[in-house]
């Protein structure tokens, strides 16, 4: 699939005003503006050079900012080419992206506000900087500095904190304005409190509350004598919360004071939650650059981890909400996509079980315009109440990834995957034989032929090489096991029984025992040359990498935003392909016109005996095939496996005097293509008004599952590729695997 461009419209001269109401931002000035082209394959180093030509700053002086996706609160700050790529990758939806350029010593006095994170616990009872008086840590200590995030978020001062110099103060000037005055608005008092710590960082001084709890909030400079002070309280009938009293006159010595902050795991949740938001898959070695470079703190990479830990946990608050609007999503989906199937089930208990969608577009596209083959395959989800994605994908003419439906479920069981297609078959009501690509363990063995009758299963092929590897293993030298794999993948492949045959007596050559596990594996369910479906030489059931990519960067949110999350991404993709269409002017796609002129080319040279019917006999170098023109068959088997004529069946295509063209599959064509792609998915409300929405009555109530993930980082399961099979230690001695010469027990 082509890149998605992205216009990035970049703006000078102007400045950020804060509105006092919700302290968004908004950029105002006349300035200049320019708008250029981006996409993945865009470097961050050609895109400032162009905006120093056009602007007339240093490139190495230039800073660029932009705003977080709907969100005028965040600017983030690019400063290497991983931020520019994640600027691109979230903007690509929108199709355009605002960025601010400025010189760097304009930066922060220019920017005057940050966002307010939530937090769901209670604010420290004083402030975070310390005052004229207190402790401060000698400035040469700073760089060593390490910050023990492991100290509760309460602790009064004096406390640990570390000193900014001055290269990382623009950070935190950013916070200078985060507080305006009279009222001004919050959505919480955890929003409120946040901006007041960010507040006091920037303005360099500590505070305590003289009053903290549900209804109000007053707060005092700690400086004896002071006379700032601030007081928010709830607007009446209301859940905003409102400053109704402040005066921000100082009379304490806090000018003397560098900026600083208290470095505790509480503040760094607070940094990091906002840019969690927006980047899920946030890295904890990413997190301790950033930190040092924007703030001067130095992290290391278990402290970054923790943090990253504590900030999610805060954000997942809305995970168990997320459950609860289940229902409403489910007929927010089926109301703007009619056509759609949205459907769950819930355990006795009202818990979480498994939830089905398959989108209209999707639906009428396989129908319409896709091969009778389908792609089985799950992906673990690493969120907070962990669980499974079961995924049926389809292929399209230019063999581009089109999901057809996906399903949670609590775990990769017989019974799930049932479940899963007996949905799947219901949404489809298809009348044609279905070829299934899939695994051949979980259940899946069994719960095909059961739903889908009359189907063809072929099995999974790298899941069978991993199998067949691990299964050997430990009998065979490394040499012996790769050229074991070679030609069982010779085996797979052949499209002849002549060429089976030949694969699998090398097998047997190597070692008998192997012969015996590939004759076991039923490889008429995978060998080309046994295989009775239609699968158009699709071995592997991990055919789309997209979708894969898409639950990786997903798979962490609340369930009802990662489901929106894989509507816009089938959104976008459908789009994209109805626009690269467009412009297509063959009888085939591209890709399939290219192969199908290459075959035309190969003909030349062949020549055809007269016919027996409908059989043709092509001669051509040293080989000479059969040419069943009735049934669209060759010897060579490519012209079925491939629903393209071969280049013998287009020698005899073009003696009876007719085009290729009319023997190649239909699936394969322009029109097929389109009509895969012509329907649209439409947007759902958003998933964030949803969650402010009262429950809708007599829709079911569910809660999370029981599962949820465990403690600490998760474990990764490394797959050995089979094309690079670790050496095992063979001794010198005996020749035996497993161990050496020293610890060999040989006589």
């Amino acid at each position: 699939m082509a890149t998605n461009k992205v216009i990035a419209i970049c703006r000078s001269g102007g400045e950020f005003l804060t509105n006092k109401d919700d302290g968004s931002l908004s950029y105002s000035g006349s300035g200049d503006a320019f708008a250029i082209d981006i996409d993945q394959n865009t470097s961050m180093s050609d895109f400032k050079t162009e905006l120093a030509e056009y602007f007339g700053f240093g490139v190495e002086t230039m800073s660029l900012k932009y705003f977080l996706p709907g969100n005028k609160k965040t600017l983030i700050t690019i400063s290497k080419d991983k931020d520019f790529m994640r600027m691109v990758k979230f903007s690509s939806d929108a199709g355009t992206v605002e960025v601010f350029v400025m010189p760097q010593e304009a930066a922060a006095v220019n920017v005057s506000n940050m966002p307010a994170s939530r937090s769901s616990r209670t604010t420290a009872s004083e402030g975070v900087v310390p005052a004229a008086g207190d402790d401060v840590v000698d400035e040469d200590m700073t760089n060593d500095f390490q910050i023990d995030l492991a100290m509760p978020d309460e602790s009064p001062l004096p406390c640990n904190f570390v000193l900014v110099d001055q290269k990382h103060h623009t950070a935190i000037q950013q916070w200078e304005n985060v507080i305006t005055g009279v009222d001004q608005r919050f959505n919480s008092f955890i929003e409120f409190r946040d901006a007041l710590h960010k507040y006091s960082v920037a303005h360099g001084f500590a505070y305590k509350y003289k009053k903290n709890d549900s209804h109000r909030v007053s707060v005092k400079c700690k400086a004896q004598g002071c006379p700032w002070r601030i007081t928010a309280a709830r607007l009446s009938t209301t859940q905003l919360i409102c400053i109704k009293k402040m005066n921000p006159r100082h009379t304490c010595e806090r000018a003397v004071i560098k900026p600083g902050y208290r470095a505790t795991r509480g503040w760094v949740r607070t940094i990091l939650k906002e840019k969690l938001k927006a980047f899920p898959d946030y890295k904890p070695k990413d997190i301790a650059e950033d930190i040092k470079r924007e703030y001067g703190i130095q992290l290391n990479y278990s402290q970054a981890w923790r943090a990253k830990e504590v900030a999610r946990e805060q954000l997942q608050g809305s995970y168990k909400e997320a459950y609860s609007q289940l229902p409403l999503l489910c007929e927010k989906i089926k109301e703007t996509n009619p056509g759609s199937i949205a459907t769950f089930m819930t355990k006795e208990d009202s818990s979480f079980h498994r939830l089905f969608i398959s989108f209209y577009a999707s639906i009428s596209g396989f129908k319409q315009g896709s091969r009778p083959l389908l792609f089985l395959d799950n992906a673990i989800l690493n969120s907070k109440y962990q669980g499974v994605m079961l995924i049926a994908t389809a292929s399209d003419a230019e063999d581009g990834v089109f999901p057809v439906a996906f399903a949670i479920v609590d775990a990769e069981t017989e019974e799930n995957w049932l479940w899963f297609l007996e949905q799947l078959k219901s949404a489809l009501s298809e009348s044609r034989r279905i070829t299934f690509v899939a695994d051949f363990q979980n259940g899946l063995k069994n719960a095909i032929p059961q739903v889908f009758e009359d189907a063809h299963h072929a099995y999974c092929l790298r899941q069978l090489a991993e199998k067949m590897n691990t299964d050997l293993k430990g009998q065979f030298s490394h040499e012996a096991r790769r050229y074991m794999l070679n030609d069982f993948y010779s085996v797979a492949y052949a499209t002849t029984p002549e060429g089976y045959y030949s694969a699998l007596e090398s097998i047997k050559n190597i070692s008998p025992d192997a012969y015996t596990w590939v004759m076991e594996s039923e490889p008429h369910n995978w060998a080309n040359a046994l295989f009775q479906g239609e699968r158009y030489n699709q071995m592997y059931s991990t055919f789309g990498q997209d979708f894969y990519n898409w639950v990786s960067e997903a798979h962490e949110f609340p369930i009802t935003q990662m489901i929106d999350e894989f509507r816009a991404k089938m959104m976008q993709s459908i789009y994209t392909r109805q626009v690269q269409s467009r412009d297509w002017v063959t009888t085939l796609t591209p890709s399939n016109e290219e192969k199908l002129q290459k075959e035309i080319g190969l003909a030349q040279t062949l020549q055809v005996s007269p016919p027996e019917g409908s059989l043709f006999q092509v001669n051509g170098g040293d080989s000479s095939n059969i040419v069943d023109i009735d049934q669209c068959d060759c010897d060579c088997k490519l012209w079925r496996l491939t629903g393209l004529p071969c280049s013998h069946a287009v020698a005899v295509i073009m003696c009876i005097e007719k085009s290729p063209y009319e023997y190649c599959s239909r699936y394969l064509t322009v029109e097929s293509h389109r009509l895969m792609y012509a329907e649209s998915i439409q947007p759902v409300p958003n998933m964030d008004r949803m969650m402010l929405e009262e429950p809708v009555e007599g829709l079911v109530a569910v809660t999370p599952p029981p599962t949820r993930r465990t403690p600490g980082r998760p474990k990764m399961k490394r797959v050995e590729p089979l094309d690079m099979i670790k050496r095992q230690l063979q001794c010198s001695k005996c020749k035996g695997l497993g161990h050496n010469k020293k610890t060999c027990k040989a006589e």
